[in-house]
């Protein structure tokens, strides 16, 4: 699934009362309180701005943003209570985009994200280090190699990841995707193998796109 806006802060109820007021406003928001939360998250979901807490549990924000920025180029702000100039210099150095100091005010930094997502423009992404899509460039790569799908291949793959975790079924995808009730399965399993061909490290073992017999299709993320 594809989100405005993930949070990663272990400072949880600061971070869920922040999320709340997001969703409120119409800004999509996860949140991860550690950067193992954050890792898992990113299997299967994509976010096209992040919130990052300096201090985690678990490790550095610091540590976790040079992480992500192997993968995503999604805009990465840092939110912390350290005041240190030092700190800024490093948050924006290691790929940070902004440096916001707390306690901040909500309305202020639902402004400011709005702000960022709206200068990024809507792109949004999916990365896991093996698979990346970005889905407003219909650009494709697997283990940095770039991957060619026709059109409606990748409108396909494109339903059954951005609604990732829910099992699609094969009437859903033939009104959505094909916009026509009387596409027959033959066509169907036909375009679903080739996107495996595509993405799937073993097509013979799909780890991305499951087969739920009876029902459709799932995309799982590769983490099954």
């Amino acid at each position: 699934m594809v989100y405005d806006c993930l949070i990663i802060d272990d400072e949880k109820l600061l971070a869920d009362s922040t999320a709340e007021y997001f969703n409120l406003f119409g800004v999509k928001t996860a949140v991860a309180y550690c950067a193992y939360d954050c890792r898992k998250f990113f299997r299967e979901n994509a976010a096209q701005l992040l919130l990052l807490d300096i201090n985690l549990a678990d490790g550095s924000g610091f540590a976790l943003c040079k992480e992500l920025r192997k993968t995503t180029q999604s805009p990465i702000l840092f939110i912390s209570a350290r005041t240190s100039d030092d700190d800024k210099i490093i948050a924006l150095s290691i790929g940070g985009d902004d440096y916001i100091q707390k306690p901040y005010s909500l309305g202020v930094l639902l402004a400011k994200v709005k702000a960022v997502l709206k200068r990024y423009g809507s792109s949004a992404r999916f990365s896991d280090g093996h698979l990346y899509v970005d889905f407003d460039a219909r650009q494709i790569t697997v283990d940095g190699a770039a991957v060619k799908l026709t059109a409606l291949e990748f409108k396909l793959l494109a339903y059954l990841m951005q609604n990732a975790g829910r099992v699609i079924t094969k009437q859903e995808l033939f009104e959505k995707v094909w916009a026509d009730k009387l596409t027959g399965d033959g066509t169907l399993n036909v375009h679903i193998r080739k996107i495996r061909e595509a993405i799937e490290r073993n097509p013979g073992n799909p780890k991305y796109i499951l087969t739920v017999w009876g029902n459709g299709y799932r995309f799982a993320g590769g983490k099954e």
